[in-house]
């Protein structure tokens, strides 16, 4: 060592030495710190991505590794799979998640009215169609709203592949329904123009930002983000029309709920029923009365709104790894 070299410049030249000696002696540490984390990376990483069934253009969105358990994400209404944008990073680093949007919502292209039909039997047969294309021969379901309805039908066709079954405000039974879906009833019983236009106030501005996504919420926990993209969503040519086929095809919905229940006790899958308490179109008793054919169902009532992933996702994040990891093994 240079004789010129102070005390303290001696002590940096030795500290460095020993530094580089170390990472000479451990190639393999250093070579596990540049690997691990960009391999967690890229299960965290959210990919969009688009694939054709028919003449639909479905988009989604995907996050984990290929081979790990699938969850497939079903949105409701009025919004898409925009709704999942903080949840799929909590889930992906054990399963690979999977959020489509559903023909009519978000970013997905569908034909105009009078070229497809805007019903819950013909977006399942969609997203049956966008399953297959996947390859997804075994999956979780997550169902929330209009999710429900179309992920149930796709568990009846194929309860082979369904592993578990996670409802948020998904509903399947009458006790689910709150006393505000007078004018959506009047239509079902009578589709006149009159009752028709009678809905359109469900799909206004201020319904989306306060009553669907404001009641129960916390506002300062709630984003704008959510319900401005809806509304921007629903403004756009056909959108309302396209809607107000789907309120009045929602009657299909209740007819086959017989069906579902039936489906849940000969199969009995795994459920989870996570759901916000105040939510002002599907109440808690919903939740509570999946117990009645799965006795087995666990039932988390949480203080939230319909959109409870909006301010309680990593809550909800934490009970799915729980109850999945628990469910799905066994």
């Amino acid at each position: 060592m240079h004789a010129g070299l102070s005390l303290s410049s001696r002590r940096g030249v030795l500290t460095g030495l020993a530094a580089g000696s170390a990472a000479l002696a451990m190639p393999g540490m250093a070579k596990a710190n540049r690997t691990q984390t960009p391999l967690k990376d890229k299960a965290m990483t959210v990919r969009y991505r688009t694939q054709r069934i028919g003449g639909v253009d479905i988009f989604y969105r995907e996050a984990g590794q290929v081979d790990a358990p699938v969850l497939l994400l079903l949105h409701g209404f009025p919004t898409s799979s925009h709704m999942f944008r903080d949840l799929l990073p909590e889930l992906a680093n054990s399963y690979r998640v999977i959020a489509p949007d559903l023909p009519g919502f978000g970013q997905t292209k569908a034909p105009p009215r009078g070229h497809f039909d805007y019903t819950f039997d013909a977006l399942a047969e969609v997203i049956g169609g966008f399953v297959d294309a996947l390859g997804l021969s075994r999956y979780a379901l997550y169902i929330f709203d209009y999710g429900a309805p179309v992920g149930l039908r796709l568990a009846m066709r194929h309860p082979e592949r369904v592993s578990a079954i996670v409802s948020q405000n998904g509903n399947a039974y009458v006790e689910g329904f709150s006393d505000q879906w007078g004018p959506w009833e009047a239509y079902w019983r009578e589709p006149s123009a009159r009752n028709r236009n009678a809905c359109r106030p469900s799909l206004a501005p201020d319904t989306i930002k306060t009553w669907q996504y404001g009641t129960g919420a916390d506002p300062s926990l709630l984003s704008p983000d959510g319900y401005e993209l809806d509304i921007a969503y629903m403004a756009r040519p056909g959108a309302e029309d396209i809607q107000l086929d789907l309120i009045l095809d929602y009657r299909s919905n209740v007819a086959l709920y017989p069906a579902f229940q039936a489906y849940f006790r000969e199969y009995r899958p795994p459920l989870l029923a996570v759901w916000g308490r105040h939510d002002p179109a599907f109440v808690p008793a919903g939740a509570l009365a999946y117990r009645r054919d799965l006795p087995d169902a666990e039932v988390h009532l949480l203080d939230a709104g319909h959109f409870a992933l909006e301010t309680h996702h990593a809550e909800i994040a934490t009970l799915m790894h729980d109850f999945l990891g628990r469910r799905m093994s066994a």
